[in-house]
């Protein structure tokens, strides 16, 4: 398999459509749908930030559910699990400099399935040795 494995801001950031950064808008939109993955991670990600903005507005907490199940819906078959194999290639990664646990594990589910992970947080996975694209226009950063 080859393809991309999305951080949570980039799913994020398309979510906000013309209001998006352009640079990420672009870069999606030269890459076929069949090529771009989330991990359980991601999702879990954004389960977590709904549930807290649920806590203090629920007309807003309502319409992030419907975007997430379309969000699931849409990336059905292109949602990647935590295995045997991406715990254990977690595991032998970054032993002198430990990346922080979810993008190191990112990296991982990246690396066991050989594809690049797009994030604007590249520091976030130095020394994982996955590739790493940020689409983020540099006037956004």
């Amino acid at each position: 398999m080859s393809g991309f494995l999305l951080d949570t801001n980039i799913v994020s950031e398309l979510r906000k459509g013309t209001r998006g950064d352009a640079g990420v808008r672009a870069w999606v939109g030269g890459v076929e749908p069949e090529e771009l993955f989330v991990s359980v991670l991601v999702l879990g990600e954004i389960r977590q930030g709904l549930e807290r903005i649920r806590l203090r507005d629920q007309v807003q907490a309502r319409n992030l559910e419907r975007w997430l199940q379309g969000l699931t819906r849409d990336f059905a078959d292109r949602i990647l699990p935590v295995d045997e194999r991406v715990a254990d290639k977690w595991g032998r990664l970054g032993l002198q400099q430990p990346a922080p646990v979810l993008d190191s594990l990112l990296a991982a589910t990246a690396l066991v399935h050989d594809l690049t992970v797009v994030s604007r947080d590249e520091d976030g996975y130095k020394n994982t040795g996955v590739p790493v694209i940020n689409p983020f226009s540099k006037n956004e950063e």
